[in-house]
């Protein structure tokens, strides 16, 4: 469903375990990150309907979402920064192909992969917490779900700009170097690290 090509390691459990408050601060960052990326689509692509309608609506709940974890930050006395970024979407964006409709198409299936893996982190988050921090696996339980539907959405946009085959043989290719990205991992705790 997610088409990733693995799975998040007990490492990254471990640097939940040891840093929540900073993952935590980067989840805001990156429920921020995830509306100007909807925003920078609909600017491309202005001219395609479609997909404007669809970004209207993914970057109405990733503003929620933003405020939501700003509410939980709050809640936990945890004070929203600025964090130093993980080089997992710098990584991924490096992969797009410059001339369209291929950039299109890359851009749309980056953007499926980043939540894919939101997704599948927070459903691991869900379940790592259930025991410890019933409030917090809840509200990642809660998550789940939109992310699931964002990463649906932006395959399906990419069958826009090309065949559903091609869009699926550029999405397992795309997803086999997402897999080298999280496996590098990262020494900073951040959601995609």
């Amino acid at each position: 469903m997610l088409n990733l090509q693995s799975q998040s390691t007990q490492n990254w459990l471990r640097q939940v375990d040891h840093h929540l408050d900073e993952l935590l601060i980067d989840h805001a960052h990156c429920e921020r990150k995830a509306a100007s990326t909807a925003m920078n689509l609909m600017n491309a692509y202005t001219e395609d309907r479609k997909l404007c309608q669809e970004m209207t609506l993914i970057i109405e709940e990733e503003l929620e979402h933003f405020e939501m974890v700003l509410n939980l930050l709050d809640q936990r006395a945890i004070i929203f920064r600025r964090i130093p970024s993980g080089s997992y979407g710098k990584k991924l964006n490096q992969l797009i192909r410059t001339d369209e409709p291929n950039r299109a198409v890359d851009r749309l299936l980056i953007a499926s992969l980043i939540e894919a893996r939101s997704c599948e982190r927070f459903r691991l988050l869900s379940e790592h917490m259930r025991d410890r921090d019933p409030i917090l696996s809840k509200f990642y339980a809660s998550l789940f779900e939109s992310e699931a539907r964002h990463h649906t959405t932006y395959v399906k946009l990419a069958e826009n700009f090309e065949c559903r085959e091609f869009v699926k043989n550029r999405l397992s290719q795309l997803s086999a170097e997402e897999t080298k990205i999280i496996t590098a991992g990262s020494s900073l705790p951040r959601m995609h690290s």
